[in-house]
């Protein structure tokens, strides 16, 4: 079925899926407090890398969001972290929402729904 934006839907909509939907919106949340926390903080470089997560977690497809959510737990890598330079009351719940994300999109993918 064509959507509004000429791209075609390839799975079911997200509200057909409310574990997903929910794990990524609360995800955005979080996404949103930490790039608040990264503009006060003048971290420009953060504050792009954080700026489409929580838009593409609010809006994308289900199919699009395991991207989205490997690209937000790359922030929290070996040697360049976002718990470096954010206060954990931030980054940690963000990446339990992940986390949480990631395995509803493995339950998802295990059970072979669409």
């Amino acid at each position: 079925m064509p959507e509004a934006a000429g791209r075609v839907r390839r799975g079911p909509a997200r509200h057909e899926r409310p574990a997903i939907d929910d794990a990524a919106l609360a995800a955005a949340r979080h996404a949103d407090r930490l790039l608040a926390a990264a503009r006060d903080r003048g971290l420009a470089r953060w504050e792009a890398y954080l700026a489409p997560l929580p838009d593409r977690l609010r809006d994308e497809e289900i199919d699009a969001l395991r991207s989205t959510a490997l690209r937000s737990r790359a922030a929290y890598g070996p040697k360049d972290s976002v718990r470096d330079v954010l206060p954990p009351e931030l980054t940690e719940p963000f990446l339990d929402a992940i986390d949480r994300l990631v395995r509803e999109l493995n339950r998802r993918e295990a059970t072979g729904q669409l």
